[in-house]
């Protein structure tokens, strides 16, 4: 099995392509090896020093690493137990509650179109972008009030320098342009 590696905009955080679907039907994310028990694949790169963060997309695994530690250290080792988790048989994600990706909301009369045009952009025009750097972007609320969109960032997405500028001159600017009502975006934990 050949793995490739790639950089994402985020330093802490790298990108392997093993060459198949890792989790087809929606992203998943392990903050913590606490936030593993339903992946045997993310427990194992949780056991590996300075693994702060695991991301499956579509056909990759996203893996942050704490400041401490050198990629040309940990990077053999994260080859080895995806490897090894790929190969094992065993699934990828056992059976039980997934994510349920994007907030829910109440449908609120004038602010559910609104909501649903901001998912749907999101949805069509944002994460296919932002998965090709090994993170994703779900909403999280709107706040009609203001006019303030709040989204929350995953995978290589958290914590990356350059994510200030995806969300105010990209994903900002995106929304503004079709979603008039629209007045800012900011990043939530």
């Amino acid at each position: 099995m050949f793995i490739q590696t790639e950089a994402t905009p985020n330093p802490n955080t790298l990108k392997f392509l093993p060459g198949r679907e890792i989790s087809p039907n929606a992203p998943r994310e392990f903050e913590s090896a606490e936030d593993a028990d339903a992946s045997p694949l993310a427990a194992d790169l949780f056991l590996i020093d300075g693994v702060s963060g695991v991301f499956f997309g579509e056909d990759f695994i996203a893996v942050t690493k704490t400041d401490d530690f050198d990629w040309d250290h940990i990077k053999p080792f994260l080859l080895g137990a995806i490897m090894d988790g790929l190969q094992s048989g065993q699934p990828i994600v056992e059976d039980g509650p997934g994510e349920s990706g994007h907030a829910g909301f109440e449908d609120d009369g004038a602010n559910a179109d609104v909501i649903r045009e901001i998912i749907d952009l999101i949805d069509t025009r944002v994460r296919p972008a932002v998965a090709n750097d090994g993170g994703d972007i779900l909403f999280h609320s709107y706040l009609a009030d203001s006019g303030v969109v709040r989204l929350k960032m995953r995978g290589a997405c958290a914590g990356c320098p350059s994510s200030t500028m995806t969300l105010k001159a990209g994903i900002e600017n995106l929304l503004k342009h079709y979603i008039p009502e629209i007045r800012g975006v900011e990043a939530v934990e």
